[in-house]
């Protein structure tokens, strides 16, 4: 009966253990995504950066400024992917460390 009894309590003590370190290291993913978003979101995703502002209040655009905004977007795009592999590799990882 006793062994029966210590078994359980080791079983127990190291399920714990084991979700307190998983809680930890959700919560040190979360801290790392948060603090790296809100740069990319703003050097990234920003409307007036991605030159979607003109576009939404109907302004015309000439073939010139068109080029422009679409070079702008490659740029864009071609400077922020690896950010946004980042962020998204973190959203995986806690994901798969809150299973």
């Amino acid at each position: 009966m006793r062994i029966v009894a210590l078994s359980l309590l080791v079983l127990w003590t190291l399920t714990l253990a084991g979700c307190q370190s998983k809680a930890t290291k959700v919560k040190q993913l979360q801290d790392q995504y948060n603090a790296q978003y809100p740069p990319y979101a703003k050097d990234c995703l920003d409307p007036e950066t991605a030159g979607s502002a003109d576009l939404l209040t109907g302004k015309k655009l000439t073939q010139e400024e068109i080029a422009a905004l679409a070079a702008k977007k490659k740029e864009r795009e071609a400077r922020c992917k690896p950010q946004a592999d980042h962020l998204a590799r973190l959203q995986k990882e806690i994901l798969a460390a809150q299973q």
